[in-house]
């Protein structure tokens, strides 16, 4: 059953529900903003989707079950508005299962839903709109027309809107920390999204299955796209912490180095 409307009422805002959560998700970085992960399943050669963009999801129901479980230990999931078109993603909890494991960490039982679009061009079909079981939040720019904000703003639980025509992600990240108590957010591509987390140094941790295909394609996504970087010293690195094969799948866990104390070699 899909939830009701929600109340005016001391802990809402303009009639939207405040979305913080009941408890921490884990640590968050110093700096007032979340703790950053990219998950992505991706083939043997890189790829998130064929060149044509008609098959996105590849991996097994071991990977949708490893996606759930992480899922599980966020407070918010985002998904650049692309990725939400194209997929059909509803950024759910996977089921009551995974609902009562959030809730037993003290989180709410779904997660806050987050949706990126720099041009505000998101479609009011888009299947995500569908399902109401938990606030979305849009972040876009101000590239983004008043008729499509007045339009998002019909659809959406709340609009942050960037002060330039890029996204500023400190700021963006810092008013989901400071407004809705997201300390853990999971990001789920696309390729463009996740290379602007990547370039400004947002990502804490990637989480990588690897899956034994191979779609070849000069046009087929990776896990990055976007701008990308030019030099090998402004690319994003990363320590391997973790890995587990399970049949042909690879789960890797990659988190941002530790700053190496002055003297330290």
């Amino acid at each position: 059953m899909k939830p009701g409307p929600t109340p005016r009422g001391p802990n809402t805002r303009q009639g939207r529900p405040r979305t913080g959560t009941r408890g921490s998700a884990g640590p968050a970085p110093d700096g007032g903003r979340p703790q950053v992960v990219v998950n992505m399943a991706m083939t043997a050669d890189g790829k998130i989707a064929t060149s044509t963009r008609s098959v996105h999801t590849f991996g097994s129901a071991r990977d949708g079950a490893n996606l759930h479980a992480l899922r599980a230990t966020a407070d918010a999931i985002l998904c650049g508005a692309r990725t939400v078109e194209e997929t059909g993603a509803t950024m759910g909890n996977g089921g009551q299962r995974y609902g009562m494991a959030r809730i037993r960490r003290g989180l709410r039982e779904h997660p806050l839903r987050v949706v990126v679009s720099g041009s505000g061009t998101i479609s009011p079909d888009a299947e995500i709109w569908r399902h109401r079981f938990s606030p979305i939040l849009v972040l876009t720019t101000r590239r983004a027309s008043r008729a499509r904000l007045d339009g998002l703003r019909t659809l959406a639980d709340g609009v942050w809107v960037s002060p330039g025509n890029t996204l500023d992600w400190a700021a963006a990240l810092a008013w989901l920390r400071r407004e809705h108590g997201v300390r853990r957010l999971v990001c789920e591509g696309g390729g463009e999204v996740n290379d602007a987390l990547f370039r400004g140094g947002w990502v804490d941790e990637l989480r990588l299955t690897l899956c034994p295909l191979v779609f070849g394609g000069r046009d087929a996504p990776g896990i990055a796209g976007g701008i990308g970087v030019e030099k090998i010293a402004e690319a994003a690195r990363f320590e391997l912490r973790g890995f587990r094969r399970v049949g042909d799948e690879f789960f890797l866990i990659y988190r941002r180095p530790r700053a190496r104390r002055p003297g330290f070699h």
